[in-house]
């Protein structure tokens, strides 16, 4: 279960709205074959799995180990659980069972009724943290929701109300890496207007997020960064629908606007949100208790004396690690 683990995680990033699924199958105590969930629309790792075996008469006496329960509703693939009583495996192991309303359950009972032995909860907790994003958008209705700032030592986020480099080029890298991973990226008015970010990898080889941009009144100009081709943007705004090319105007109540916006991302299936926001939306987040995990960078060295207040945040962080002259802590909610 720890190498399917393993395997699912070399898909971070590229499979939303996908879950990360790696398999394993096992003959007479050796893996014979492996593979892992890669992006939306192909083959998932119980296939990929399969399909690695060099020979197929083997699989009749083998146990298939997954990391999440496999599918049981025809989407753009055929049902994985099916296919695993068509083959006839000797057993099968499970690490966690899906939450998707039309799975939970599902594939499991299916394999059950076709006789085959089904173990379920192998290493539960790690399978659901490596699906944290994928559990939380099917159990809360909602993406996942990944807070991030930098902020000099006596708290201020830039100098003198401007744009200020607080991190460093390996702090930067980090970022991108993270951009990677989540869904999407999201950012306010402010922080779109006073720093024209382009919020892609810049740094690192990857996959850039989809944007969001809270634009409640369509004052960000239209050549800014943000509005360039380089992904998928979404605009929240009180105005108008419409979509030209790769953006997204989505029309939002502004009465109970962090409601809304959720509500709405979810349909639009995001599944997790990076928040690079300035203080007003990180503040506006927290205060609702709408977050699961935090990253602050804090430059130990440097002292800005006055400009924008980091957000007040109380949680005591799980994990802190030293990089250069930045020290980052971890929080989760």
């Amino acid at each position: 279960m720890q190498r399917c683990i393993e395997l699912a995680r070399k898909a971070l990033g590229n499979t939303y709205p996908n879950p990360l699924v790696g398999s394993v199958i096992v003959h007479d105590g050796k893996i014979i074959g492996e593979g892992y969930h890669k992006k939306a629309g192909q083959n998932h790792a119980e296939i990929n799995a399969i399909n690695s075996v060099k020979n197929p008469e083997l699989l009749k006496d083998s146990t298939i180990y997954v990391s999440l329960e496999p599918c049981s509703h025809y989407g753009k693939t055929p049902p994985c659980a099916n296919k695993i009583v068509e083959i006839g495996f000797k057993k099968v192991v499970i690490g966690t069972l899906d939450p998707h309303e039309k799975i939970n359950g599902n594939g499991k009972k299916i394999i059950e009724n076709a006789g085959i032995e089904v173990v379920s909860g192998v290493l539960e907790k790690e399978c659901m943290e490596l699906n944290k994003r994928f559990i939380t958008f099917h159990q809360k209705k909602r993406p996942y929701i990944l807070l991030k700032w930098a902020q000099s030592a006596d708290g201020f986020m830039d100098k003198d109300f401007k744009p200020y480099q607080i991190g460093n080029p390996l702090s930067k890298q980090l970022v991108h890496q993270l951009r990677t991973e989540e869904h999407a990226i999201l950012v306010g008015t402010k922080t779109a207007l006073g720093d024209n970010p382009s919020l892609t990898t810049r740094e690192i080889i990857g996959r850039n997020p989809v944007r969001i941009l809270i634009d409640l009144d369509l004052s960000v100009p239209g050549d800014f960064n943000i509005f360039n081709d380089e992904a998928e943007t979404i605009i929240l705004n009180s105005k108008k629908d419409l979509t030209e090319g790769n953006l997204k105007f989505i029309k939002i109540e502004r009465k109970n606007f962090l409601k809304n916006m959720m509500q709405k991302l979810h349909e639009l299936q995001i599944q997790s949100v990076l928040v690079e926001g300035g203080s007003f939306t990180l503040k506006q987040l927290i205060d609702s208790d709408l977050w699961d995990e935090a990253q602050i960078t804090v430059n130990e060295h440097l002292f800005l004396t006055n400009g924008t207040k980091a957000p007040i945040f109380t949680y005591k962080p799980i994990a802190d690690q030293q990089w250069g002259d930045c020290r980052i802590f971890f929080f989760k909610h």
